[in-house]
């Protein structure tokens, strides 16, 4: 593909290298802790580089908690835990108003919901009230407290994780509100040879050394500042367009393909999918080094992008087809620019 580069010169390799250097020192350091799982690093590393939610889905064991929780050693930032119970109450994240007595007043004491980085372990443990107003934190980057609203934090990125085969004692999130996250990734297993590698490490230590704090806030906004900059080809935002839209009408797109989409899809990508894929694309190629997006970016983080908008038929759910077989369909068929 070829991709007109007069469009960005103002943006040089060298200015890349330098904005991209601490966040390559990161990713090095959090593999000093984590064996493996470098597409999960790599994804979180996205996530924050485009201001962008991440939802984690995993049996246990798989270093989900460990992961994040060593990212945010890593930077120069607030960080906050929530483990979610069905206990847990909209006030234990938001936080509530404290009387004084002495004085007849109340002091808002805020929740660990004001943090730039908030691990929120097993969300799907939480009631629905919990997974609202944690959600809606989210979205508008604020949060009410009394008759006053505070912004949570900037950066203010949530990593959220859930376990997908245990169901008792779980309130599951509904697909609008899971729509909220930017990626969702799906972690698998290590390999046999990171498995070793993990007995060899925790045998002589079961609690890993925290790394350093190796990234600041200026920093990440200054990573963010270029990566906004990353040139996206009309042909690239046409490729998005076309992705999105194959799982929204996929009558109009499916014809001769292999697997019948219009039966199998419920409900496919919103607009918001066409500015994940695009933001996401950018966090990609800058992470690669390059000035511009190509469509291997696309592909490398579509799955994370588009599994968790495209919604399966009871058909589908029947014949054991998943978000991602449809996935697959799509990017098999349609062109590449």
């Amino acid at each position: 593909m070829t991709v007109q580069m007069s469009v960005t010169e103002h943006l040089t390799d060298e200015q890349i290298a330098q904005s991209a250097k601490p966040i390559a020192d990161l990713i090095q350091a959090v593999g000093t802790v984590v064996v493996g799982q470098e597409h999960m690093v790599r994804s979180l590393i996205i996530g924050m580089l485009t201001n962008g939610h991440v939802l984690l889905e995993g049996v246990p064991g798989l270093a989900k908690t460990l992961t994040v929780t060593t990212l945010a050693q890593g930077c120069k930032a607030e960080f906050s835990r929530i483990q979610f119970t069905p206990d847990l109450l909209p006030a234990d994240v938001i936080g509530t108003l404290i009387y004084s007595p002495k004085d007849g007043t109340f002091t808002p004491r805020k929740g660990p919901i004001f943090a730039n980085i908030v691990l929120a372990d097993e969300i799907n443990r939480a009631p629905a009230k919990v997974q609202s107003a944690l959600l809606e934190a989210m979205q508008e980057r604020s949060a009410t407290i009394g008759d006053t609203t505070y912004s949570v934090g900037d950066p203010f990125l949530v990593l959220a994780t859930q376990n997908p085969i245990e169901q008792e004692g779980t309130y599951p999130l509904p697909e609008a509100q899971v729509d909220r996250f930017m990626l969702k990734l799906s972690v698998g297993y290590p390999t046999k040879k990171d498995e070793q590698l993990i007995i060899d490490r925790m045998m002589s230590s079961e609690n890993p050394d925290p790394i350093k704090p190796i990234v600041s806030l200026k920093e990440i906004e200054e990573a963010r500042g270029i990566v906004n900059q990353i040139y996206v080809d009309p042909k690239i935002k046409e490729y998005i367009v076309n992705l999105v839209h194959a799982t929204r009408e996929p009558e109009a797109y499916s014809v001769g393909w292999k697997l019948d989409l219009p039966k199998l899809i419920e409900f496919g990508g919103s607009p918001r999918a066409s500015l994940s894929l695009a933001r996401a694309a950018r966090a990609n190629a800058f992470l690669d080094g390059r000035s511009y997006v190509t469509p291997s970016d696309i592909k490398a983080i579509g799955y994370d992008v588009l599994r968790h908008r495209v919604i399966v038929s009871y058909e589908a759910e029947a014949e054991g087809i998943s978000s991602e077989h449809i996935i697959d369909e799509i990017f098999a068929r349609i062109a590449v620019p």
